[in-house]
């Protein structure tokens, strides 16, 4: 066997060796067995200097190329068990730290029920003809009081416990509105009758206990025509709580009661069945207050530029809030205002159940 034959064979033994390493330490014992200072690579470079210089041009190139096609070998099979154990690494330490699909805002958002009982009302009352008014929070004496037949100091300015801002230079303060009956002052001052309009918005009375809040809402009707009369607003009524209550019919009791921008003035009950943990409209043998109503008065006509003895009108008004907890079953009224997301959750409306008449109010 030649010398080029003894080459061909040891690489091939040690290439075996490269192939067959199942780690970096096998491979390493490999390479130091082939390459280090005894290695069978190694000690064959060293017989060069005892060979002649013809055999020497023929095994000295051949040494050479070995030992290069060695290290390519040895290189390669590195960077290969490198990959494969960042591989076996990465799937024994795989951690999934991505977060699960979201559901939609339209999923789990909810519209509070204050606001789906108010685009219900708004729904209901556009249907009879009225249109809404609004108004800002912030009111002035005279409209909040004065031209609602509230003489100043007259004892009935503290039936409300207001909300009075600072007073300014002139003397003049402003006041969280009491009431929304300064967007019926506005509309009268600046439509022509006939008039129909809601005003649903926020009040403030500094008043607060198990069955009050220093804010809540509020929803007030008004109605101003030559002919307007106590039967219209019956029939506005009860259609209304028919329509709200979704049953087919309610019964109504009026009561004489005293607001001094409506004479007469009158509080009106419901016919309802009471029990332990439920009240039902439109049953029963039991009465719930509801509302209070009345024809405008005269005053308040007056003060608004109209003659009374042209037009007449009548209005009503009532808690949002309260209405709110007898139809969808609410216990406290405090839980409307707690911010509470799993209440919220209970309670609230999904985001595209918009109420309307055809519909359904409450699907």
């Amino acid at each position: 066997m030649t010398d080029i034959d003894h080459l061909n064979a040891l690489e091939a033994d040690v290439l075996a060796a490269v192939e067959a390493a199942v780690d970096e330490a096998a491979l390493e014992a490999v390479r130091v067995a082939a390459l280090g200072k005894k290695g069978s690579v190694s000690e064959k470079m060293k017989t060069l200097g005892g060979m002649d210089p013809e055999q020497r041009k023929i095994v000295g190139p051949a040494l050479n190329a070995l030992r290069d096609r060695v290290t390519e070998a040895l290189t390669a099979k590195k960077t290969a068990l490198a990959d494969a154990a960042l591989d076996a690494r990465l799937k024994a330490e795989t951690l999934d730290v991505s977060l699960p699909l979201r559901e939609s805002g339209l999923e789990t958002g909810r519209i509070h029920p204050v606001s789906q009982v108010t685009d219900e009302l708004i729904a209901i009352f556009s249907a009879m003809g009225f249109s809404v008014a609004e108004g800002p929070d912030i009111e002035t004496d005279d409209l909040n009081f004065t031209k609602l037949n509230f003489p100043v100091g007259h004892p009935a300015r503290e039936m409300h416990d207001t909300f009075f801002l600072p007073q300014k230079e002139n003397g003049e303060r402003l006041l969280l509105r009491t009431h929304t009956s300064p967007v019926q002052i506005r509309t009268m001052q600046d439509k022509a009758p006939p008039i129909r309009v809601i005003c649903p918005g926020r009040t403030y009375r500094f008043d607060m206990d198990q069955t009050h809040t220093p804010m809540f809402h509020q929803v007030e009707g008004l109605v101003i025509d030559r002919d307007a009369n106590l039967g219209q607003l019956k029939w506005v009524l009860e259609e209304f709580l028919k329509t709200f209550f979704e049953v087919p019919s309610v019964e109504l009791r009026f009561r004489p009661s005293f607001f001094p921008f409506t004479e007469p003035s009158m509080e009106v009950d419901v016919r309802c069945r009471k029990l332990a943990n439920e009240i039902r409209i439109g049953e029963g043998d039991d009465w719930l207050e509801i509302l209070g109503c009345g024809m405008v008065h005269p005053n308040v006509l007056r003060n608004c530029g109209l003659d009374p003895d042209a037009w007449q009108g009548f209005a009503w008004g009532m808690g949002i809030d309260r209405i709110a907890m007898l139809k969808y079953g609410m216990p406290d009224l405090r839980d409307l205002f707690a911010a509470d997301a799993r209440w919220l959750s209970h309670y609230g409306f999904r985001p595209l159940d918009v109420p309307s008449l055809a519909g359904g109010l409450s699907s």
